[in-house]
């Protein structure tokens, strides 16, 4: 005897016996037939064999493709599974590591979803995981076909983003967003507590209640919640009350039992009792809302994307007129202080803080915003500290440093004195805040101390220590990374979060005011060491090491979207500063394409944001190419518990849509599958249809001094996965920017809206639409 016959062999076995079934069954009713024709004395005919048909074989489901291509086990992440023949009843199978089955919800026969869970762990030590995608059925024939997944691991990756002091002084309180974890500091021992708290731990606060009760306040990025401790108990149990999803920013009034939470899946300030976390007001404010600081009874709310601080009443949440430079703010130093007359906007406002004694409020940014110009001036990052006066609601005037990225403030009030932590260079500066505020000429000498943060001795180097420190680039201090500060409560010490290398810095600074503030000690709060790699890239990502004020975050704010900048060399313009998340799979880059992958673009443009002053190293680009290529989109809010888009979307201009039905236009008449077409909805993102820069009639350029721009006609279409969350759209920034006299202003919070519903940005055929078949078209587009 042979082999046993294969799957294909038993199928065709398999359909000849049901032939032959069927033949038999019709043979014997004939045969009765004949025989009651015999009895009556018919003549028997010859009898021609039955004509049956084949019975077709189901057909197979074929997994095919799966968006986005790279995710994170940080948190639970919706998926997309493209495909033919989908069914419901099929199962997603991971592969190794991971080795489960996981829910599939079939929509149609080409589209399914599923919902990653965030118990995905993986060694600390390991960077990303690629994991074999397949399908897997109860019932039926076996489904074929895979395709591959990136998982980043950033659950073991902790990143120190945010600082936050008990009110009595001996406690720092650290949150560790990829790690679901907050780390409290014994200021004195040095003992660290990790606590765990919810889902992406991504703003602290600290205060008294009315009764003088101190309470440590947590908000998240993916949970629901916001947790607060009691801290005169030495139980660190929280209680939770309700606050949205997605928050980036927390102030709080202790007094008046208020909670201001700024979040950025509606772009939306809501203000909330500690009591019961009932809503009191909430107001719509710019795009991916972060830095707040309360001030005469107004709230300022700033806005990563638009680089304007919108002001809000604190009692109902009206909103008033946004403060924002305009053309001849005074610049005071560095690289932008003649181009005054050329300021178009502002950017992002990386902090506030307000003083009650000098009636200011305090922004650290990286500076006015200096749009085309005569003199071709094209790099206008000038970090330092703007001074802001709500009465009048304007910028008064900037303090540039020229060089580094001011990230976090601290105020003494009672002293006049503010600190600011460059994690560019690695430094804190002392500043005469009453300086800042009298003017023009005190300001340029507002500077008194700066404070280098060095690295742990066991700390990876970049690069050489030699290379740095000299020849005008920064000092080994750039390893540090100072992101946040807190000040203790008699003004006396200075607390320093050093994100790179995990440790916060004890600093004297009794005689700060004389330039003489030091570095007592530094504690670490969690170790880093065993991420060197990725975190060498993190290092080189947010660094500053030419001392030119440019730096990857500079134009890419924590890999996102940063507004626009006027720069490029040639074509110089106008340009749109697009997200680097899940940047990884759709090459090339910029406009036109200069570079073809990421390690070209970490040698291209790592070099030329140092004024090759020096250029990377071999080491410093691979580590660089790796950091960005670890950057993923983030979950969509959109999204349903099976990861399946929702039925009804509400919008974000009080309408709502259909996803289903926008699937059906988005693919079908609208014709946008044409340029976007899955599973990353970019032509990027396949090798034989990369690099096609189509004109669909689209504006080319912001119209603000076009004769002073390279117009250039043509562009990639972009990925649209993760659009929900950029601001403005178009690479000429159009759908969301307007122009006003002779700068920028904000034309719309809802560039998706703008861009199909605006004649003069004729994109594909979404005006032949109705009004509700754009709601719908909208609302997919969200869930992307």
């Amino acid at each position: 005897m042979g082999d046993a016959p294969g799957p294909e062999a038993r199928a065709r076995v398999k359909g000849r016996t049901r032939w032959v079934a069927l033949g038999a069954g019709a043979l014997g009713i004939l045969g009765l037939a004949a025989v009651g024709m015999k009895q009556r004395g018919a003549p028997p005919r010859p009898q021609a064999p039955p004509v049956v048909a084949p019975v077709p074989a189901e057909p197979r489901p074929v997994l095919q493709a799966v968006g986005p291509r790279l995710t994170s086990n940080q948190t639970s992440q919706p998926l997309s599974l493209y495909g033919e023949g989908l069914v419901p009843g099929l199962r997603l199978v991971l592969g190794a590591p991971f080795t489960r089955e996981l829910p599939l919800t079939v929509v149609d026969a080409r589209h399914a979803y599923a919902r990653l869970p965030a118990d995905l762990p993986l060694p600390a030590g390991t960077f990303q995981v690629d994991v074999q995608l397949s399908l897997a059925a109860s019932t039926g024939p076996r489904p074929v076909g895979t395709t591959r997944l990136t998982v980043v691991n950033d659950a073991a990756f902790p990143d120190l983003t945010s600082l936050a002091l008990a009110p009595d002084g001996r406690t720092l309180f650290v949150a560790s967003p990829p790690t679901d974890t907050v780390f409290a500091l014994d200021v004195e021992s040095g003992r660290v507590e990790a606590m765990a708290v919810g889902d992406g731990p991504s703003a602290l606060a600290t205060w008294k209640d009315e009764g003088g009760h101190p309470w440590l306040g947590v908000a998240h990025q993916s949970d629901a919640g916001l947790w607060l401790y009691a801290l005169d108990t030495a139980e660190r149990k929280p209680r939770t009350v309700p606050a949205p999803p997605g928050v980036w920013g927390l102030e709080v009034d202790g007094a008046r039992g208020v909670a201001y939470v700024a979040e950025h899946v509606r772009d939306t300030v809501h203000a909330l009792s500690l009591a019961d976390g009932r809503e009191k007001w909430s107001a719509p404010v710019d795009p991916n809302p972060r830095a707040l600081a309360r001030l005469k009874g107004l709230l300022a709310v700033g806005s990563l994307q638009t680089g304007q601080v919108v002001l809000l009443r604190q009692d109902d949440g009206r909103e008033l007129a946004p403060l924002v430079p305009k053309p001849g703010v005074p610049i005071v130093g560095g690289t932008t202080e003649a181009f005054s007359a050329q300021v178009m906007g502002g950017k992002a406002p990386r902090a506030l803080v307000a003083s009650e004694r000098l009636g200011r409020v305090f922004m650290a940014s990286l500076g006015p915003n200096v749009g085309p110009n005569a003199q071709r001036m094209e790099v206008s990052a000038n970090s330092g500290v703007a001074v802001l006066d709500l009465d009048r609601q304007e910028v008064v005037r900037h303090r540039g440093f020229g060089a580094g990225v001011t990230e976090g403030l601290a105020l003494d009030d009672r002293a006049g004195l503010l600190y600011a932590a460059d994690i560019g260079l690695g430094q804190v500066r002392v500043l005469d805040a009453k300086a800042l505020v009298a003017g023009d000429t005190a300001a340029r000498g507002a500077v008194l101390q700066t404070l280098p943060i060095p690295p742990p001795e066991d700390t990876p180097r970049i690069r050489p220590q030699e290379d740095l420190g000299t020849k005008g680039r920064a000092g080994d201090e750039l390893h540090s990374g100072p992101r946040s500060l807190a000040l203790s409560p008699d003004g006396r010490t200075l607390y320093v979060l050093n994100r790179f290398t995990g440790t916060v810095a004890v600093v004297d600074v009794r005689e700060a005011r004389t330039g003489k503030a030091r570095l007592l000690r530094q504690w670490p709060v969690v170790d880093v060491r065993s991420r060197e790699q990725r975190r060498l890239g993190q290092v080189l990502y947010f660094s500053d090491v030419g001392r030119t004020g440019m730096s990857c975050d500079a134009c890419h704010l924590e890999g996102h979207t940063g507004g626009v900048f006027f720069e490029k060399t040639r074509p110089m313009r106008i340009y749109r500063s697009t997200t680097a998340l899940g940047s990884r799979d759709t090459p090339p880059y910029f406009t036109p394409a200069s570079t073809r992958s990421l390690a070209e673009t970490a040698q291209t443009v790592g070099g030329r944001n140092r004024y090759h002053n020096p250029d990377p190293l071999p080491s410093e680009v691979e580590a660089l190419a790796l950091f960005t290529a670890l950057l993923p989109t983030p979950p969509n809010p959109y999204r349903g518990q099976d990861g399946a888009p929702l039925e009804t979307v509400a919008l974000p201009d009080g309408r709502s849509g259909h996803p289903a039905k926008g699937r059906a236009l988005f693919e079908g008449r609208a014709r946008c599958a044409t340029c976007h077409p899955t599973p990353l909805f970019t032509l990027d993102q396949d090798p034989s249809t990369r690099g096609q820069y189509q004109d669909v009639g689209t504006p080319v350029a912001l119209p603000l001094r076009l004769e002073q721009q390279h117009r250039v006609t043509g562009a990639a279409p972009p990925s649209l996965v993760g659009t929900w969350d950029v601001w403005p759209l178009l690479t000429s920034a159009t759908a969301g920017y307007a122009v006003q006299e002779d700068r920028l202003v904000v034309g719309s919070r809802f560039p998706l809206r703008t861009l199909l519903e605006t004649p003069g940005l004729k994109h594909g055929d979404a005006l032949a639409l109705t009004p509700e078949e754009r709601d719908d078209l909208v609302a997919y587009l969200l869930t992307l």
